[in-house]
């Protein structure tokens, strides 16, 4: 923790220094010289470096943390007394016993049989439930949108949500006068469920050697393939076979306001972001786009002359615009003419639906011919903005 305190003090001086070798270097045109605009990128550079090792030291003090918890509870009085209720189903030892010895070997008739009560519809088994939670923790570190966004689980079909279309307002009114009627009106928005698979292939010399971790493996390379897919169709996808982005036309925020040019962002356009949106959605709200545009706004200055771009000196704590979080995503489209490079709102507000389990299936002679086993993997997830005016976008001009 010291090294993290120390890397984000480091990066706040070292952000102060480029800052001030900017306003020094400007000419009258407010324009940098091509050698003062490579020394201030490398300067910056080091900046978006320092941020990213920071980011890697807290993940791994988290997963350090988590790897110091202990794996038994204390005996106290009786041991009869620490007998806790026998894990079923998909939660249970033998179910998780089972699942791993057929991802590792063909299974046998016992296997299959403790593995009936995870039988999906496709010939695969649903992953044990302490399992399943690993790669929903992977997939939350991958994938920044399921951070911010509701979650929510589904059983079969899709899943009705009850929206507020408009609301009724009070009147004044005279003394026995009527009072006129005034109803809110409700809506729905059905979220349903789209496949999305990946296949990994292991070596059989790799598999059937007992030090490879084949859970860990697995979760990871689940989580980064599915996370970067799931990321990207929560951002900007077109609601047809995946999910509705938020930057998509149809379905997606609506736009806060309109930059003057194609390619570049002013200060007074990311205010006018700022406060197209509500009042009550900007107390929880959050900017997202891509490192190429964050590095446009670190440029950018108030009224006052500070930046409004301001790095974390906390830990834990994301960096800054206006005072409220940023995070970035490589899928948010960047500073081209009618691009939508920023979004900012309350994130909530868009839900993402997982439908059942994740599911996961041996594949033993797909690639046998070059001595492999595959693995296929695959979940049932939707995800839309459930109240558009939760989320404003900025559009360059078109």
């Amino acid at each position: 923790m010291n090294k993290i305190i120390e890397l984000r003090e480091k990066r706040a001086k070292l952000w102060e220094s480029t800052k001030a070798f900017l306003d020094s270097r400007r000419n009258e045109n407010g324009l940098l010289s091509a050698e003062d605009t490579a020394t201030y990128e490398r300067m910056e550079q080091d900046v978006v470096d320092l941020g990213k090792e920071i980011e890697r030291l807290e993940r791994q003090a988290v997963l350090d943390l988590e790897l110091s918890k202990p794996t038994s509870s204390p005996l106290f009085n009786t041991p009869n007394n620490n007998i806790g209720e026998e894990k079923k189903g998909r939660a249970s030892d033998e179910y998780k016993k089972a699942f791993w010895n057929t991802m590792r070997n063909n299974p046998t008739p016992e296997i299959r049989n403790s593995l009936k009560i995870g039988t999906d519809s496709e010939g695969g088994y649903l992953v044990p439930d302490e399992f399943e939670k690993t790669l929903v923790e992977g997939l939350l570190e991958e994938n920044i949108f399921r951070t911010l966004a509701t979650i929510i689980n589904t059983s079969s079909g899709d899943r009705k949500i009850p929206v507020v279309a408009s609301k009724g307002n009070a009147s004044w009114v005279d003394e026995e006068a009527p009072i006129p009627e005034s109803d809110d009106s409700f809506g729905q928005i059905s979220i349903g469920a789209f496949k999305l698979a990946t296949i990994i292939k292991i070596s059989e010399e790799l598999l059937n050697d007992s030090v490879f971790n084949l859970e860990s493996y697995i979760a990871k390379e689940f989580a980064r393939r599915i996370g970067s897919a799931e990321e990207e169709a929560f951002l900007i996808g077109n609601g047809t076979g995946r999910p509705t982005g938020i930057f998509n036309n149809t379905g997606g925020a609506g736009v806060g306001t309109t930059a003057s040019t194609q390619s570049t962002i002013k200060i007074d356009e990311i205010i006018d972001l700022f406060y197209s949106l509500k009042s009550p959605y900007r107390k929880k709200a959050t900017f997202i786009m891509n490192d190429s545009t964050v590095k446009e706004i670190r440029k950018l200055k108030d009224g006052n002359g500070q930046y409004i771009w301001q790095p974390s000196i906390t830990a834990g704590e994301p960096d800054t615009i206006l005072n409220r979080p940023v995070k970035t995503s490589s899928y948010v489209p960047g500073l081209a003419a009618g691009a939508k490079p920023i979004a900012f709102g309350d994130f909530s507000y868009y839900w993402i639906a997982d439908r059942q389990g994740r599911s996961f299936q041996r594949l033993n002679e797909l690639y046998a011919v070059t001595g492999q086993i595959g693995f296929k993997a695959s979940q049932r997830v939707d995800g839309k903005l459930i109240l558009p005016e939760a989320i404003k976008v900025l559009q360059m001009k078109a």
